[in-house]
């Protein structure tokens, strides 16, 4: 699977890929609206979870990947989450520091969000994020989102709600 961006590919991420997403999910910047930046074993539990996701679903987080380069700067799909209490279809996007506030989120958070309405039936995809990862939020809207619920988790912390439905999506392509 690999989706083309102008600029990006989306592939199914490899044990390969270690040292690149290492260098974003343990990363303390990138990170701070997690509970803590990841370790080498969750980074490499991170990459195993996407492989199961890939063979059950046909889908997870795909390694962003520079076309230019073919260099990993992160990671963007689609997986399922449990967002307020109900399992929901997520995009959700990872960046290293130094690619940040090029747009390579937006990017990506677009080229999964028209694969998911063109090879999925969800009428709806969603973004969530801790209220305070304002980047995030940004990113969300950019890709056609408009906020949809705020709610706290079991350790009372805020998080908002994004989303964007297939019709929205069809009527911004006309």
């Amino acid at each position: 699977m690999n989706i083309e961006t102008d600029r990006l590919m989306l592939r199914e991420m490899t044990e390969a890929d270690f040292e690149a997403l290492y260098a974003v999910l343990a990363d303390a910047d990138t990170m701070k609206h997690y509970p803590h930046p990841f370790n080498e074993d969750s980074v490499r539990e991170w990459i195993r979870r996407n492989l199961e996701r890939y063979k059950i679903f046909g889908f997870g987080l795909w390694a962003v990947v520079l076309k230019e380069t073919g260099e990993v700067i992160g990671d963007c799909g689609l997986t399922l989450q449990v967002i307020n209490g109900q399992i929901k279809p997520e995009i959700g996007y990872h960046i290293r520091k130094d690619c940040q506030r090029r747009g390579y989120a937006s990017e990506a958070a677009k080229a999964a969000r028209d694969w998911t309405f063109m090879n999925t039936p969800f009428n709806i995809v969603y973004s969530y994020m801790k209220h305070t990862n304002v980047p995030s939020c940004r990113t969300a809207m950019a890709y056609g989102c408009k906020l949809v619920d705020e709610f706290e988790d079991e350790h009372n912390e805020r998080f908002k709600v994004y989303a964007i439905s297939r019709a929205e999506w069809e009527e911004s392509r006309r």
